[in-house]
């Protein structure tokens, strides 16, 4: 089955610049992102190219020099796609996909192909269409090259952009048309929200593959899809959850990234109600991944964009069984000892300072490490919200009748 697929894998190269705010090591750490997002879509990563810029070239990206040795390479090697990692502009893709005569494709192209991929209910598919419509308008343009020979010709410049005008005047009707079949669906889904109560409410946050739905998987006893590849859940999925006597609700989000298209940011507003009105968030980090703080300041960044930053939180540090695999040398001679080489107990040490003792766990979801005690501050934390919302609950109180009389009293 693996040999299948493998040969179904588009032969892809994917593209970086080194600037003075992105660093060689940086470049790397987002094209090993890229790579893994390619991969996800379904493309094979052959090779990578990378040139140090100033800035990018506002008319290919690169400067021609780099554009020539890609072009040269993907001829001779078969190459169907490029990706390159920034965004590119309509006038910059149109351009690039001229000199290099194959498809072009930037990350967040990509990152809204695998969304289309992987979006199950309508919903999700009404979501990821309205952002691709989004991000294909100023790009219609380029598309249209079959039009170019009539530049110029007498009495055929008026068909050519009309044509043009049409697909664009079409694609602004379908994105009104989504907007409005989205605003329905948020009724309805707003309305469900408040059907549910005033239960306690806990949203998974956290950025793509570090194991929320395993986790959900784990404390609801439900089936949320899982695979080892970025953004496996789109969907949110929400389930009444009971530790101890304490019922409440926990929701499985989409996953974060770093470079997240606005359009995604735009069309999932709705989904990211889920975390906007959530009580507690369990932001979950994925420490094994040598990133991981970069991925909860990207996280956070996200938080504060969609005004859910100041919630109580609960740092999940997930995969400690992965991290203690991770193997350092220890007969390497370091110069300087960086959070790269910290043990397991020295970043409890440093997390467990910066957010309080309370508010940092690690666990290992797929070997249940921990769990207990994640259970316990779970329990605690959603069990302080209901005390303010239900002074007298008797599921928590063995005497509330008797609070009852003395609150009457």
């Amino acid at each position: 089955m693996l040999e299948k697929e493998k040969i179904n894998f588009e032969k892809t190269v994917i593209v970086g610049i080194i600037t003075q705010n992105q660093s060689e090591e940086k470049l790397k750490e987002y094209l090993d992102e890229l790579d893994f997002l390619t991969f996800t879509a379904g493309g094979e990563v052959v090779k990578r190219f990378s040139q140090k810029l100033d800035k990018p070239n506002p008319k290919t990206f690169l400067g021609t020099g780099k554009m020539e040795e890609i072009s040269y390479y993907i001829k001779d090697n078969g190459i169907s796609t490029v990706i390159f990692d920034d965004e590119l502009s309509p006038s910059q893709q149109k351009n690039i996909s001229k000199i290099l005569d194959c498809k072009v494709l930037d990350r967040t192209n990509l990152i809204l192909d695998i969304f289309a991929q992987r979006a199950e209910t309508s919903y999700a598919r009404t979501q990821v269409e309205l952002a691709q419509c989004i991000y294909l308008l100023p790009r219609l343009s380029g598309m249209w090259t079959h039009l170019e020979r009539q530049k110029g010709g007498i009495g055929l410049r008026g068909p050519g952009e009309t044509e043009i005008e049409t697909d664009r005047r079409i694609v602004r009707d379908r994105i009104s048309l989504l907007k409005d079949k989205i605003k329905t669906i948020d009724k309805q889904q707003s309305i469900q929200r408040s059907n549910r109560g005033a239960m306690v409410r806990v949203a998974l946050v956290g950025y793509t593959n570090v194991g929320k739905s395993t986790l959900m998987n784990a404390i609801g006893k439900s089936d949320v899809f899982v695979e080892n590849k970025l953004f496996a859940t789109l969907d949110t999925t929400v389930r009444k959850v009971v530790i101890k006597n304490l019922p409440f609700l926990l929701s499985d989000t989409v996953g974060f990234i770093r470079k997240l298209p606005t359009q995604l940011v735009d069309s999932f507003k709705s989904t990211l109600d889920e975390v906007r009105e959530a009580d507690l968030l369990l932001h979950v980090v994925d420490i094994s991944h040598p990133d991981f703080e970069d991925h909860i300041e990207s996280v956070n960044k996200i938080l504060l964009d969609i005004k859910s930053a100041d919630k109580p939180t609960i740092m999940v540090f997930n995969k400690i069984d992965a991290y203690r695999h991770l193997t350092i040398d220890a007969d390497d001679l370091i110069t300087e000892k960086t959070t790269k080489h910290y043990t397991l107990e020295e970043w409890k040490n440093t997390w467990m300072s910066n957010v309080g003792a309370d508010n940092a766990l690690f666990i290992s979801a797929t070997q249940k490490e921990n769990f207990e005690e994640f259970r316990k501050k779970v329990y605690e934390a959603v069990r302080e919200i209901h005390i303010t919302r239900f002074p007298y609950n008797k599921f928590l109180y063995p005497d509330f009748e008797d609070a009852i009389e003395k609150e009457d009293e």
